[in-house]
């Protein structure tokens, strides 16, 4: 089954282009989406806007595994994931592209890589935000990773978490949303005829059709929401309505190379002229629909129904073993979910098992009063500084004249008030630390002269804070000392320079940068 991918909140500047990219693939319209994201990506290379890049590739990525390209598919996705420790982003998001790149290794047959990958999305968004539209989105890629392992139902749960998070008047996200839905509900319910379960099929396939008439009725540009409602209707008993959207939009989706609609309308019209008692002509689409067929799980719904097509038009022992045959092969393929979901389980642990321990060491590196990382962590970063990235140290001015007049209490609320500031200026990949006492570092990945900016916002909120809300009479100014680091420079001379430059701000009077060392 196809894939609908639902919105990635968009961080470039040029966010429009993007969007119109993933417009594109939401509809179904992938090959066109192939060459919007050739157009988007070039505009957005030469202006620079890498991370509205990175939005139009993860659309790239979703219209290369609907057109069954998955290796092409599984590169951008390998590299969306390496670029996350660079780009960084809400924990929806990270959430987000582990659940895509899984649905990608799921398909290729890697069901263990795929299963790590849904474990570790669905970690992060057990403390991610549930409103939104980034968890909108999340959610609905960790449903479609389960979908491709036969998990139907924590793709259901996922799904509904995803429309209850839902809360943008975009109607095209909306839709995209509950079509996925309800291809997700065909599915499950073709799956279950197979093994024999036909009371439930029939209740999933009567949640579809009222979902997907709805919006088509809405005027929602989606060519799989026709397909999806025309297999519906073929399995409901209503030919006459199959066959009509069949002869409408099947041309016109194999003239677009738009396979999955065409799988589908191909289904849909052998389920139709079987029912008619058209074998031959029912045989022949079911052929057709298998010869397009990019996955295992669709291989096999076709030789399915060819088998059931051939028990009918030539009953006998023969066309009967052929159709056990298959049904016991189905049965296992069914009995296997549960060993994906015993193996997700077990996945899952493991990876509360990793973060548990990463917890337990970004513990240890942290400061109790602040948060803030400590010595040990400054330590660890101090030789990781390279070309291009600088070190900012910062005292508070005359701190022991605010414990001794104030209290510790008071000098105590001074430093997490300070904390909550230097964190506020961190982006993802860069630290705040409390050495201990009033001694603070950052480490900035920015030029000199972006630091310099940043180093004099962090100033001047301090010094403009309402600091009488702690206690009367209370003021609070900060000095401090900028070093870059230079190519090759070893960390212990980026931190005597930039103690240097801290010196110079004090000796100058406080409440001041110092960048330059005494002459």
């Amino acid at each position: 089954m196809n894939r609908l991918p639902v919105l990635v909140s968009p961080y470039g500047a040029y966010a429009g282009l993007a969007l119109h990219v993933h417009d594109l693939t939401i509809r179904g319209h992938h090959t066109e989406t192939l060459s919007a994201a050739d157009e988007a990506e070039a505009i957005l290379s030469a202006l620079g806007d890498l991370r509205t890049h990175r939005i139009s590739r993860l659309g790239r990525m979703y219209a290369l595994n609907a057109l069954g390209r998955l290796d092409e598919a599984l590169r951008i996705g390998e590299e969306l994931i390496a670029d996350q420790e660079t780009f960084g982003g809400p924990k929806a998001t990270d959430a987000k592209i582990l659940a895509d790149v899984a649905r990608v290794l799921i398909h290729l047959g890697r069901i263990d890589d795929g299963l790590h990958h849904v474990a570790r999305a669905m970690t992060l968004l057990d403390v991610a935000p549930r409103k939104g539209p980034r968890y909108f989105s999340a959610m609905s890629s960790l449903g479609e990773a389960a979908r491709s392992a036969d998990l139907f139902e924590l793709a259901d749960d996922a799904m509904r978490r995803c429309l209850e998070s839902f809360d943008s008047p975009d109607v095209l996200y909306k839709s995209g949303a509950e079509l996925t839905h309800a291809e997700l509900w065909l599915e499950w319910a073709l799956r279950l005829e197979q093994v024999g379960r036909t009371e439930e099929a029939a209740g999933l396939i009567g949640r579809c059709v009222p979902l997907l008439e709805y919006w088509i009725a809405e005027g929602i540009d989606s060519p799989l929401g026709v397909a999806l409602l025309a297999v519906c209707h073929a399995k409901t008993g209503r030919i006459d309505e199959a066959l009509a959207t069949v002869a409408d939009l099947l041309p016109r989706m194999h003239a677009a190379g738009q396979h999955h609609e065409s799988r589908l309308l191909h289904l849909a019209h052998g389920l139709a002229l079987r029912a008619t008692g058209e074998w031959r002509a029912a045989h022949r689409e079911f052929r057709a629909g298998l010869q397009l067929a990019a996955l295992r799980a669709e291989r096999l719904l076709f030789q399915y129904e060819l088998a059931v097509t051939a028990a009918l038009e030539v009953p006998g022992e023969a066309t009967q073993a052929m159709l056990e045959a298959l049904r016991t092969h189905v049965e296992a393929l069914w009995q296997l979910r549960l060993d994906r979901r015993t193996m997700l389980r077990q996945a899952y642990r493991r990876v509360e098992l990793e973060a548990a321990r990463t917890s337990a060491d970004l513990a240890a590196a942290s400061d109790a009063l602040t948060g803030l990382g400590n010595r040990r962590m400054f330590d660890r970063h101090i030789n990781t500084v390279v070309d291009g990235g600088t070190l900012l140290l910062i005292d508070v001015d005359h701190f022991k004249d605010i414990n001794d007049r104030y209290s510790h209490g008071v000098g105590d609320r001074v430093l997490g008030e300070i904390a909550t500031v230097l964190r506020s200026h961190c982006r993802h990949d860069e630290v705040a630390i409390r050495f201990g006492g009033d001694e603070f570092a950052l480490f900035l990945a920015t030029g000199e002269a972006e630091a310099r900016t940043v180093a004099e916002r962090i100033r001047r909120v301090i010094l403009a804070r309402d600091w009488n809300t702690i206690m009367p009479g209370l003021k609070v100014t900060l000095s401090m000392g900028l070093a870059a680091c230079r190519p090759g420079e070893p960390g212990r001379e980026l931190y005597d320079r930039a103690d240097a430059h801290l010196y110079v701000a004090k000796r100058s009077g406080r409440d001041q940068l110092a960048a330059t060392a005494a002459a």
